[in-house]
């Protein structure tokens, strides 16, 4: 028996020697797969429902749309993705405006069990204007909850087609038991979307609203099939559509465990695949873009002209933790990674990777993100509010004078972030990276100054004879947060307010902003689309939150500012849009609903074997224009995990000396 153990040991031990601690099969090493992490699994992959930026990380290699970015421009551009063009809007008559969508012939779904359900044996078929409208009509159905009925209201008849629907299933159990596609019928669908034979879409809006392009360029308004829908509903072994997307786009799911990983595989009836003779925008490697584009490789001839996809097999890993997952990136078993803090000084030095880093073959991604994050001011309040007449405003730009944000960065972001001058972030028309705000500098003096102009000199509140109080609130009550928080009522003590930091959960901070018990709280905003009216809103009257609900949660209000948000926001870039921002602009400087604080700059880190890298900041499919090398990938991972075998030779020996009695004896016993 010692001896049988002895062996297993031995046996075991050499075995070890020989393995390494790659968390793949082997086969794949030679296979072009894009390894990626998500912190978390996403809830949902219902292109009506999902708004998450982690779950918009796989859906938009999946749910192709009707137009997209230019995956290299900057300030962003709509190209033509499952359109032929981007459609030009039509004055009507009566004040409303059309665009006419066409789609190109011949594209397919993926194939799906679900399309049976049309006709027996159908595994896939074509793509139509009225896959578009049915998901549009998805996405004003109650039932559903999409987040985005607002914007999508603008178009003719959305609202009221949801009223029918909702009555007719309320009063009428029979219609609630039909067929989801068979109910729209039904009820007439949305007269402001109506499929004009099989290819084109006639889209009607209410009023002009020119951004109603960018959402076609989201997941929200891809093409959906009503099998798709009806067929994965949970019952019977199915999945629920929810989790089972049904691919439009260059790739496809082919695994989808929450737990994991999430796979996702070329898609074969992609149109880019089945039609290469198109050449269309969206699948095809750009052929040009901004200046630096050239100088950093991403307009290499090697690949302008190609068509996409160039990468195989995408594959998500859940990986929740920081640290082990940063570990695995410099395994090499991720091709790229952001930054964890703890590692930050080691590896970027003055915005630039380390020698260090270069050394291995690094490559460091930045990008500004489209967003704005600022300190916001409640306009209502009696004591920082217009309410409060002459007093308020010096007050607000005494404390703008106060804050430091480069600062703030330093401490808090590694410096990752651009000092916001304006509402408008980079990339965005309208944005001056020459201007300079004359409140977002730092200037004590001069904010002591204006807070004699406020009626409180040296900070002092001529009521009570000390420092004036105020209140800070916030959603966040972490350590970390409240470090955040102090740094802002620590600049303001230096002009001598007494500022107090109210902690509460994120449920009740919300309903504060909703009920306007609040006087400075801190936000941010990530943009929808690339357009300044998706932030210049923020700052709209009609959209204060004390009145409407909306997101003006400073709640704002300014006749001029308002009357020139209304005569920009439909119009087109140009000079004289431009010179109406600047306009807007210096409005809020000069009131200071806000202190703008900072854009968020991203740090990304690759591996030298990724090829085409430029973050977006959108919505947007990004993974068909990547490529990697599959041979450095393999010998940088064989060089940099070679295992370490001397304590399993050590531990074999041991072994070995164990058992070598017994073996004698087993020998002595057999003669």
């Amino acid at each position: 028996m010692r001896l049988r153990w002895g062996l297993a040991f031995f046996s075991a031990t050499l075995m070890c020697a020989g393995c390494g601690n790659n968390p793949y099969p082997p086969g794949d090493d030679e296979k072009k797969v894009r390894y990626r992490f998500l912190t978390s699994a996403p809830k949902t992959f219902d292109p009506a429902v999902s708004y998450t930026a982690l779950a918009n990380l796989v859906m938009t290699n999946v749910y192709e749309t009707l137009l997209e970015y230019h995956y290299l421009k900057r300030p962003y551009a709509l190209i033509p993705g499952l359109a032929t063009d981007v459609p030009k809007a039509e004055p009507l008559p009566d004040g409303r405006v059309a665009y006419r969508f066409s789609l190109r012939p011949g594209m397919l779904f993926q194939a799906d069990p679900a399309f049976a359900l049309g006709a027996e044996g159908r595994t896939t078929r074509e793509i139509l204007a009225a896959d578009v409208a049915f998901q549009l009509m998805r996405l004003a159905d109650p039932k559903v909850n999409s987040p985005i009925v607002a914007p999508m209201s603008k178009l003719d008849g959305f609202r009221e087609f949801a009223d029918r629907l909702t009555q007719r299933r309320e009063n009428e159990p029979e219609f609630a038991a039909l067929r989801i596609d068979r109910q729209y019928a039904e009820v007439g669908g949305i007269p402001g979307v109506q499929a004009r034979g099989e290819y084109e879409l006639l889209v009607v809006l209410s009023s002009p609203y020119p951004q109603i392009l960018y959402w076609f360029a989201m997941p929200f308004t891809t093409p959906v099939a009503w099998e798709a829908v009806t067929y994965y509903d949970g019952e019977d072994g199915r999945p629920n559509f929810r989790d089972h997307p049904v691919s439009v786009g260059p790739y496809k799911f082919v695994q989808n465990d929450k737990h994991s990983r999430i796979v996702l595989a070329r898609n074969e009836n992609w149109y880019g695949a089945l039609h290469p003779e198109w050449k269309a925008p969206g699948a095809v490697y750009p052929s040009e873009g901004e200046p630096e584009d050239a100088e950093r490789g991403r307009l290499d001839p090697e690949y302008v002209g190609r068509q996409l996809p160039f990468i195989d097999q995408i594959e998500f890993r859940i990986e929740k933790e920081n640290i082990p997952r940063f570990n695995k990136f410099f395994q090499g078993y991720y091709d790229g990674s952001s930054i964890i803090n703890e590692s930050f000084e080691q590896i970027v030095h003055e915005g630039e990777l380390s020698e260090d880093m270069k050394g291995r073959g690094m490559d460091l991604d930045k990008a500004v993100d489209p967003d704005v994050y600022y300190i916001a001011f409640n306009l209502d309040d009696p004591v920082v509010g217009t309410s409060a007449h002459e007093s308020g405003r010096p007050l607000r730009q005494a404390m703008s004078l106060a804050v430091d944000v480069g600062e703030f960065l330093r401490l808090f972001t590694n410096g990752r972030g651009i000092q916001a001058q304006s509402v408008i972030p980079p990339g965005i028309f309208g944005y001056d990276a020459d201007h300079r705000n004359p409140y977002r500098k730092v200037d004590i003096p001069r904010a002591r100054e204006l807070l004699v102009e406020a009626g409180y000199p040296g900070g002092i509140d001529p009521k009570t004879g000390r420092p004036l109080r105020l209140n800070f609130d916030t959603g966040d009550t972490s350590t970390r947060g409240r470090l955040r928080y102090q740094f802002f009522v620590d600049a303001w003590s230096r002009i001598g307010l007494d500022v107090e930091i109210h902690a509460t959960n994120y449920n009740r901070f919300s309903e504060k902003l909703r009920n306007g018990s609040y006087q400075v709280f801190l936000a941010g905003w990530i943009a929808d689309y690339p357009d300044p009216e998706n932030f210049l809103f923020l700052l709209w009257g009609e959209n204060a939150g004390s009145t409407s609900g909306g997101e003006n949660r400073a709640n704002f209000r300014d006749p001029r500012f308002d009357a020139l948000f209304l005569e920009m926001k439909d119009m087109e870039n140009g000079d004289e849009r431009l010179a109406i921002i600047r306009e807007m602009s210096a409005i809020v400087e000069r009131e200071r609903p806000w202190i703008e604080l900072y854009h968020r700059e991203n740090y990304v880190l690759y591996h030298g074997w990724m090829r085409n890298l430029k973050m977006a900041g959108l919505t947007s499919s990004q993974e068909k224009y990547r490529d990697l090398d599959v041979e450095q990938r393999a010998q940088d991972r064989a060089r940099w995990n070679r295992p370490i075998r001397w304590p399993a030779y050590a531990l074999a020996g041991i072994g070995f000396i164990a058992i070598v009695p017994g073996i004698v004896t087993f020998l002595r016993e057999r003669q």
